[in-house]
């Protein structure tokens, strides 16, 4: 059943409290996924950095979110977990064909796929688990799912919500000139993004990124 409640909006500032996140969002990633693509920066650090920021301008703004995530966890249901663990794979699977068919019509997918897991290139793969598992697969779906869609879905409609967010999301990836990966994060944008307008769950998809980003980047990368 799907639990999407509204968060109850009702101040004038919601449009400029929104306006806010989007506009750090934007600068924060683009500059990251920028200054990481040139080895300037510590992806993972700059990434979770960028979440922990975000998520604590969150709470002051939308507590709800939060609270929302909490009273998930505490009812224990195995559904929206198990949804979570088999999407994630679903999604695993999606791109494993798209790794075989992208050579196929971009020439230089090989090179754009070995330059995404460049990003690995200095770091341990226990820190990148860890903040994987902690801060990052958790971050990306509080903030760009359960926040922004959620918010835009209150300012427009639950479709409009979904699409904008999914827009946005892929937009912050264009700083990396990496053809496949900003098709990645339109990909996978429309997939939790749809995975959360149908279900509303925030642990579905917190579990579903997070497992996926394990899967690609440690268990079974996606690189020859």
């Amino acid at each position: 059943m799907n639990n999407n409640k509204k968060i109850p909006l009702g101040k004038p500032t919601q449009g400029y409290h929104l306006g806010i996140l989007l506009f750090l969002a934007l600068c924060l990633f683009s500059g990251l996924f920028w200054l990481a693509q040139s080895h300037k920066i510590d992806f993972w650090w700059g990434m979770s950095f960028n979440l922990v920021f975000l998520l604590a301008l969150t709470i002051s703004f939308q507590p709800n979110v939060f609270l929302l995530f909490y009273e998930e966890i505490k009812r224990k249901r195995w559904g929206p977990l198990i949804l979570g663990l088999i999407s994630a794979g679903f999604l695993y699977g999606l791109f494993w064909l798209a790794k075989i068919i992208s050579p196929l019509i971009l020439p230089s997918a090989t090179k754009n796929i070995e330059a995404i897991y460049a990003f690995k290139e200095g770091a341990s793969c226990w820190r990148i688990a860890l903040l994987m598992v902690l801060v990052i697969g958790p971050g990306e779906e509080l903030f760009w799912r359960a926040t922004i869609q959620r918010l835009l879905a209150n300012l427009f409609s639950p479709l409009s919500g979904y699409l904008l967010a999914t827009f946005i999301y892929t937009t912050v990836h264009l700083a990396t000139g990496n053809p496949l990966l900003i098709g990645a994060a339109l990909v996978a944008g429309l997939f939790w993004g749809g995975l959360y307008l149908w279900q509303g769950s925030i642990l579905t998809i917190v579990v579903s990124h997070t497992l996926w980003d394990i899967l690609v980047f440690l268990l079974f990368p996606l690189v020859n």
